[in-house]
């Protein structure tokens, strides 16, 4: 019978741990919260009936345990530095700067992640097991908060390997996501309690409550993102220390991205910055981090702050208003954007009566209806968006949005990506799609066309005088129509004809933009233009050959086939030569390759490299007479790849295409 009881016992802790897995470190969950809670509720009674099975590391000690009655100060046995900010891409280009002066020559690969706007914790575990969780305090003592951090469900007790470090601190933020703060909210008004402030401070106060079992009804959660003290194990980078803790269930900051020099991680930086809007926590900023330990070290720190760090940072600001209204917006790949229409608000001086709401998924995720009272935030350079509903504040007059199933413009039954986040109308045709598409074609990154503002674009698609591209370069013959139309004057109409005619002979690759070919904006355009000089060369490719483009890759090159393959495309290319437009020019020769132990070989780069930046390898393959391309195909002599290499070792491997390590590919030339 004990030994029944025992054996069940720890089949129900490996499948919560498991689960704690999948949903925390994986995101991806295979049961309910209340399946969940069931089996918690018949662990955590087995175990009470049965103290002798008692465990410290079971998951039933992350529902709280015994009270305490004060928290002891620690001191941390590597301080817990703060970390500098940058507000500008300037001041992020000037610490680039500064820290390439103290490896001179080298290159410098940056790690970037979100900064998490939490609690700074430090959480100790000794031979695999959770010893103790520590507050950073002052930096150099911090409280001994190791009950309350036991309760934190994301946080594993023991870690998930066979063979642990003898210590290992992780570094991260404990927080409460944007969704279980407004459970919390509505809960306490509900109760007639005071509502919690923000999630920052509630995640605090969780922090510093006595009992342990308080604590875990604040649904606290954990990101790592950096290391104190270890022992027994050596991480050479932070991303080989992130893969290592992932491994081990401890959950790590999401989108996590590797880039090599301070352009790339810029880049990489601003485009996380757009996505902030899909993130179920709060966030206040970008952080960029040397990737390689040992030149931590040697940059050293000042008194507050190590050296290699920075955080890219946006004031936030954030106000709460009305959803008065949830509407559709048909873009111009047809892609059916829902947008919440708000009571104004002045946010940081401007004022908001719209915010994007992206897509089903998104509004699925926050939960929101019509009526609903909700927190809009505006920062940096992120557009402004709807962080959380205030459950709190709803009354029963709130309408639940459904998303349409015909185009709102055309009528036509939607259809969902393959993906399943983005919901289109299929009809090339859709008055919707054609608007957004002239409003892009007459753009300053298209063809530039001065005159053709979005109200004339309403105006010409309404009377039926453009129904398509093409039309726009037959508008000199319906001059009288133009000049009929609203606010248009025989000088507006004169103004806005030499515009389309100057912009008939604008660059191919302004052209291609102007197409509206899905994924393909100015710099695929300019690639393309490049690479194969004409119009009908580009027609001509395979889905194969556009994808070994260099800077192209299979996803681009299947949108710009699928585009000159269909009938509408091919269509609409035949109308524009008829009219004159600039169809490119034949490419200069380029001069042969330089012969070299590589010559005639393709090679497709992947992964994290240790001896080389992707740009380096790159250089080199060409000075040594050999090719690279975007993506693995036949054609591909050789993969290298290195750590983390993901879908294109896949392909490689399906493909039977050769896969290189850095060592293996340097012994290919003789070095």
């Amino acid at each position: 019978m004990a030994s029944s009881v025992k054996a069940e016992i720890e089949k129900l802790r490996d499948e919560l741990r498991r689960h704690n897995r999948l949903y925390f470190v994986e995101a991806k969950p295979e049961i309910t919260d209340l399946e969940y809670d069931k089996l918690m509720a018949r662990l955590v009674k087995l175990e009470s009936e049965h103290p002798e099975f008692e465990s410290p590391d079971s998951p039933s000690k992350q529902v709280g345990g015994t009270p305490v009655e004060g928290f002891n100060t620690v001191e941390h046995r590597i301080p817990m530095l703060s970390i500098d900010n940058v507000y500008d891409e300037p001041e992020l280009d000037e610490f680039d700067a500064r820290i390439r002066k103290l490896v001179a020559g080298e290159p410098i690969e940056y790690a970037v992640e979100y900064k998490v706007d939490g609690v700074a914790i430090a959480v100790t575990y000794e031979k695999g097991l959770m010893v103790q969780a520590v507050t950073r305090g002052d930096g150099t003592r911090g409280d001994d908060i190791t009950n309350n951090a036991r309760t934190i469900r994301g946080l594993p007790l023991r870690l998930r390997t066979k063979k642990p470090p003898a210590l290992l601190e992780v570094r991260g933020e404990a927080y409460i996501s944007n969704s279980d703060f407004a459970k919390l909210r509505a809960d306490r008004t509900g109760k007639g309690q005071e509502a919690f402030a923000n999630p920052r401070n509630t995640a605090a106060g969780a922090l510093k409550l006595l009992d342990p079992k308080l604590s875990a009804e604040r649904k606290l959660r954990f990101f790592a993102h950096g290391t104190g003290a270890v022992e027994g194990i050596e991480f050479h980078t932070h991303l080989e220390f992130l893969k290592s803790i992932r491994e081990w269930d401890i959950p790590t900051t999401p989108n996590f991205q590797l880039c090599a020099g301070i352009e790339k991680a810029r880049e990489a930086a601003n485009e996380m910055a757009k996505e902030v809007h899909t993130l179920d926590f709060e966030v206040d900023g970008i952080v960029l981090k040397v990737n390689d330990f040992a030149q931590r070290v040697r940059m050293g720190r000042t008194s507050k702050s190590p050296r290699w760090l920075v955080a890219y940072k946006w004031e936030k600001y954030e106000e709460t208003t009305l959803v008065e209204n949830i509407d559709v917006h048909v873009g111009k790949t047809g892609t059916l954007t829902p947008f919440a229409i708000l009571k104004p608000v002045l946010i940081a001086g401007s004022t908001i009566s719209l915010a994007s709401l992206h897509n089903a998924d998104e509004i699925g995720r926050l939960g929101i209806m019509k009526g609903d009272w909700v927190v809009v935030e505006k920062a940096g350079k992120v557009i402004p968006h709807v962080v959380r509903v205030e459950l709190h504040r709803r009354d029963g007059t709130q309408k639940a949005f459904h998303f349409p199933k015909n185009c709102p413009e055309c009528k036509t039954p939607v259809v969902r990506d393959e993906d399943g986040v983005y919901i289109r109308c299929p009809n090339p045709d859709c008055p919707g799609r054609l608007r957004e598409t002239l409003q892009n074609l007459a753009s300053r990154g298209a063809m530039d066309i001065e005159g053709l503002g979005d109200k004339l674009v309403q105006q010409l698609t309404t009377t039926g005088l453009v129904r398509g591209i093409p039309d726009l370069y037959r508008l000199k013959e319906r001059r009288d129509d133009l000049v009929n139309l609203e606010r248009m004057g025989e000088k507006s109409v004169d103004n806005l004809l030499a515009g389309i005619e100057q912009s008939r002979t604008r660059p191919l690759w302004r052209l291609l933009v102007g197409l509206n070919i899905r994924h393909v904006g100015s710099r695929n355009a300019q690639v393309l233009a490049e690479h194969f000089g004409l119009l009908d060369e580009i027609m001509k490719q395979s889905e194969e050959s556009l994808a070994e483009v260099a800077d192209i890759g299979p996803v681009i090159a299947k949108s710009v086939f699928t585009f000159f393959s269909s009938e509408v495309g091919q269509k609409i290319v035949e109308e524009l030569r008829e009219l004159g437009l600039n169809f490119g020019a034949p490419v200069t020769p380029r001069p042969p390759r330089p012969e070299g132990p590589l010559s005639g070989k393709t090679f497709v780069v992947t992964g994290t490299l240790s001896r080389f930046t992707r740009d380096e390898i790159v250089e080199f393959i060409k000075q040594q007479g050999g090719k690279v391309a975007g993506s693995v195909s036949k054609k591909t002599d050789y993969l290298v790849a290195g750590e983390d290499a993901g879908s294109k070792l896949e392909k490689a491997q399906k493909l039977n295409v050769p896969v290189i390590s850095e060592d293996e590919f340097l012994r290919l030339i003789g070095q």
